[in-house]
């Protein structure tokens, strides 16, 4: 069973009632453990994708699937806890609350989970712990660079221990060294640790770390092909 399976997915927006089709029967699936990159120009219907994948937003056509149910299946709460509890998502813009500890910042998707509030420091700390910030606990994130920030964005996603990662445009807002470290740690949490992730990117350079790459322009899918030359983050990057 695929972890992730969509069949004919659709998106129209809707405004003052003329419809804007974005996505146009898009059809794929993805196994748990797939490093999986979504490439395409801006406009091009991804980051749309990636919403509907991670329950951000409802399609307006086709099938959705993740974990063997559809959305359909799904009631309002199960839907909240799944995001929560099931899926990681880190964004371009960090989406850090400023004057909260990195601790407490990696904390704060365990305040709407399942989770006894007596293993939220140990997970937050093994969290940041597998992306080298252990040492960051108590900073705050205007004393960050912005290759940590993404860090610990990275491990506020890991923990609840989701089965996929969301990543859009994780490397956007970063240097080519900082951006080498993120991609070395996504890369890191596929291999070892087998954690599923899903990338969004428009740059070639950046999708050619992941295994696959799903090519989408104008809403629909270009291409799905297995990557047989891999970059890797390590190859490129020093600590």
């Amino acid at each position: 069973m695929a972890l992730i399976e969509v069949k004919n997915l659709e998106k129209t927006y809707y405004s003052e009632g003329v419809p804007t089709p974005v996505l146009h029967g898009l059809t794929f699936s993805v196994e748990s453990g797939e490093f999986v990159a979504i490439m395409g120009p801006s406009g091009s219907g991804k980051s749309t994708l990636l919403h509907i994948l991670g329950f951000l937003d409802d399609p307006t056509g086709g099938q959705y699937m993740f974990e063997g149910k559809t959305v359909e299946e799904y009631s309002s709460s199960e839907l909240a806890h799944v995001r929560n509890a099931r899926m990681g998502f880190v964004f371009q813009a960090f989406n850090l609350l400023p004057r909260m500890a990195v601790l407490e910042n990696v904390k704060l998707p365990l305040l709407y989970s399942n989770i006894s509030p007596r293993e939220w420091d140990q997970r937050a700390c093994l969290a940041l712990e597998a992306v080298g910030l252990s040492h960051r606990l108590s900073f705050e994130p205007s004393q960050l660079s912005g290759g940590e920030k993404q860090r610990v964005a990275i491990a506020r996603s890991l923990v609840t221990n989701p089965s996929v990662i969301f990543a859009d445009e994780p490397t956007g807002n970063l240097d080519s060294r900082s951006g080498q470290a993120v991609m070395e740690i996504l890369e890191r949490l596929n291999t070892v640790d087998k954690h599923t992730i899903i990338l969004i990117t428009h740059e070639t350079y950046t999708a050619e770390h992941a295994a696959r790459i799903i090519n989408i322009k104008d809403g629909f899918i270009e291409s799905d092909q297995r990557v047989d030359h891999r970059l890797n983050a390590h190859d490129n990057f020093k600590k």
